[in-house]
């Protein structure tokens, strides 16, 4: 079906109206552009609406058939590209109902019987978005997979830990890598929430205040898959707080992957060097032959704004409006639309990268941990050992500090009659206590680096992905 500006045309309104539109305000009024977006969900929720009309008897069963004929025709054109709604149309709603009534006659005039455009769209918005979010959380239990699989590379391998990104203590990498797969599951578990706050259904809540006409809400919610209905009717139709929900939860997501895209940033740089990027997930220079750019971490790290920017924006868009329905509501979708596309786009990317776009330089890491101070802690532990009291054993460890760094040495370079200068308990022992494996094997409190408690973690993630039960 073709449309398009007609000069405004008020077919579409009651006998109130003697004019259309002005043709700019129906290009300004018209979101026809961004929700067909929402076809299919109108299909369906259109397609539940009129089978309970029929089995509550509002229409005829032939007539409910008649009109889940006709929406499923509506289907199949749009499949073949031959449903191709206009400005004229206003809506999707709208240009599902014209075509309706074009291809059934009067009988598809029957279909809005008992609902409003306002629990339609409401209704329409939350299966779409269910839906993303089943999308979602494959995508991100595929980013944990893949953060696993380098975790699981690398049970041995140490990279230095930092604070205020100073070199603090070493790490296992696994260790470091674990850190990303509870956070992201923690945004998976958010999202769950979120998924069940948008799992209620508005329909039937019509305009804002219910309708005269005998449906049954229960029928519909049930048909389309919803856990159950909003228990009041001006609720139903003035809130957007689930669309601001997901934006918010996507927005951590956002949070977590640009926090890892800006340590691979850094990493793959000379100045590191701690991971090598593949070809499959770098570009270079138009004019520096030799450069490598980390092109997807530094877009994950970029996009975070636009979603970011979406959150403020639907706050700001439903913070004032009076109940109910406000046309202000047509700027959600855009909105939202944006975020779940830039957030699944943005954790698959980042899925890829960890698949098959960097390897960890082993060697490297290895140098880098061994030519820090990040073992000073654990010399300040080795004296709290022989009794000594803690906050002593800090003052003599960074006297010994200053004294490497004026020397231009390391803590290990010292000679044991040199460490001895500063407390008599130090013994022999000492040297294999700064060795960095050492250093990190002997973090073995829950959730440390220790190498068993690794090890530990990285059985309970495989199992739990594996098994699917995360």
């Amino acid at each position: 079906m073709a449309g398009g500006v007609t000069g405004g045309s008020a077919e579409g309104w009651s006998k109130r109206f003697e004019e259309g539109l002005h043709p700019v305000i129906e290009r300004f009024n018209a979101s026809i552009s961004f929700d067909i977006t929402l076809l299919q969900e109108d299909l369906d929720g259109s397609i539940a609406h009129a089978r309970m009309l029929g089995e509550c008897g509002v229409i005829s069963l032939e007539e409910a058939a008649q009109l889940e004929g006709g929406l499923e025709k509506i289907r199949s054109e749009a499949a073949a590209g031959e449903f191709q709604p206009g400005l004229v149309d206003e809506d999707v709603h709208f240009a599902v109902e014209r075509r309706l009534i074009a291809l059934l006659g009067p009988v598809g005039k029957k279909l809005h019987t008992g609902r409003s455009r306002n629990d339609q769209v409401g209704t329409d918005l939350r299966l779409w978005l269910r839906r993303r979010l089943d999308d979602l959380d494959c995508e991100l239990e595929r980013f944990q997979h893949a953060l696993l699989a380098q975790a699981e590379s690398h049970r041995q391998t140490l990279i230095p830990g930092y604070t205020h990104l100073q070199r603090a203590q070493p790490l296992c990498l696994a260790h470091h890598l674990l850190a990303y797969i509870e956070m992201i599951q923690r945004d998976r578990d958010r999202l769950k929430d979120v998924r069940g706050r948008v799992n209620i259904s508005p329909l039937g809540a019509a305009a804002l205040a219910g309708t005269s006409v005998p449906i049954d809400r229960q029928n519909t919610a049930a048909a389309l898959g919803f856990e159950c209905i909003y228990a009041n009717s001006l609720d139903a139709v003035s809130d957007r707080d689930f669309a601001v929900e997901y934006t918010a939860a996507a927005s951590l997501v956002m949070v977590h992957l640009s926090r890892l895209a800006e340590e691979v940033i850094f990493w793959a740089s000379e100045e590191f060097a701690f991971v090598r990027l593949s070809d499959r997930c770098a570009t270079g220079s138009s004019l520096m032959p030799q450069k490598k750019n980390p092109d997807v971490p530094e877009l994950v790290r970029g996009k975070c704004g636009r979603v970011f920017g979406h959150l403020q924006g639907l706050l700001t868009m439903i913070k004032g409006l009076p109940l109910a329905y406000n046309k202000d509501f047509q700027e959600d979708k855009e909105a939202l639309f944006d975020t779940v596309r830039t957030t699944k786009d943005c954790v698959e990317a980042m899925s890829i990268l960890m698949e098959q776009g960097l390897e960890f330089c082993s060697e490297r890491l290895a140098a880098a941990v061994e030519s820090d101070f990040s073992n000073a802690t654990d010399v300040a532990d080795y004296l709290v050992a022989k009794g000594v009291p803690f906050r002593e054993a800090y003052q003599l460890v960074g006297a010994v500090v200053k004294r490497c760094l004026d020397e231009g040495i390391l803590l290990c370079d010292l000679s044991l009659e040199q460490w001895q200068e500063f407390h008599s308990a130090i013994a022999e022992d000492l040297h294999e206590a700064l060795a960095p494996k050492r250093v990190v094997a002997v973090r073995i409190s829950e959730g440390g680096t220790g190498f068993d408690r690794v090890e530990e973690q990285l059985r309970h993630w495989r199992s739990r992905l594996d098994s699917g039960l995360s």
